[in-house]
């Protein structure tokens, strides 16, 4: 993924997302699936929506890529064609195929560590 120079500013300005000021937050209800400038969420009212990693844009035109990247600012699962955070990641793990969503931190921190290859 190829981020554009202001993306790269603000990885830079930010080391964590709640280091990003609550005035320039923006957040994702998974209640209401909204993109709302406030906690709680004006629209339904959840408490903890969850806060939106600012190099998220939202919109990705793809279906289905054979590759992955990481946020160099949250460390989510990006597109990497557009850099999108509205991705799912899957993998392959003892014989069938399954949202890494669900795994635990450290598996997941595994599955960001392993190196790949592409057969030339």
């Amino acid at each position: 993924m190829e981020w554009s120079e202001e993306q790269r500013k603000l990885a830079a300005k930010y080391r964590k997302l709640t280091d990003t000021p609550l005035e320039e937050r923006r957040y994702k209800c998974h209640t209401c699936h909204l993109i709302v400038d406030e906690s709680p969420c004006p629209n339904c009212g959840e408490a903890h929506p969850e806060i939106m990693c600012p190099l998220d844009h939202c919109h990705c035109s793809h279906e289905v890529l054979a590759g992955i990247e990481y946020c160099p600012l949250c460390g989510a699962a990006v597109c990497p064609d557009c850099g999108s955070h509205d991705v799912v990641q899957i993998s392959r793990v003892t014989g069938y195929l399954q949202d890494v969503s669900g795994w635990n931190a450290g598996k997941q921190q595994e599955l960001k560590d392993r190196v790949h290859y592409t057969i030339a």
